[in-house]
């Protein structure tokens, strides 16, 4: 008798394993850092990198200077390519806007704010350090 062709085969995955091939991190390593450093909030609270995902949370999760709420659509345990990683999960409206708002602010900054093409000198860093030190 095998048991094995009526039971439904569900998949157990661990959410550093998730985050991993949803390519929202590089490694795994990385992704379990990020969980442990309290960068990812799974429904809404902090959690360890061993917890199971399941269909329709909604995880929080910190990328550089952006943050992302996503919700879960669907589960891989193989790292896929971009466009599949994008359909296990979606990201909510507030989420996007949020981004979009953020980019915009860092294209503003650097307008006001360039970076010098070259390094400051001795001469100059001493000028800054007065100037900054005028400031405060």
């Amino acid at each position: 008798m095998d048991k094995s062709v009526n039971q439904p085969t569900t998949v157990i995955l661990r959410l550093d394993k998730w985050l991993w091939a949803c390519r929202f991190y590089k490694t795994r390593a990385l992704a379990k850092d990020m969980i442990e450093g309290g960068k990812v909030h799974y429904n809404g609270q902090r959690c360890k990198a061993s917890k199971t995902v399941e269909l329709g949370a909604t995880i929080k999760l910190t990328q550089g200077t952006d943050e992302r709420t996503v919700v879960v659509l669907a589960l891989s345990e193989k790292r896929l390519a971009a466009p599949l990683a994008q359909a296990l999960y979606q990201e909510t409206e507030e989420s996007v806007k949020l981004k979009q708002e953020r980019a915009e602010l860092r294209k503003m900054n650097l307008l006001f704010a360039p970076h010098p093409e070259t390094k400051p000198d001795k001469k100059m860093r001493r000028q800054l350090l007065l100037i900054k030190a005028q400031q405060s």
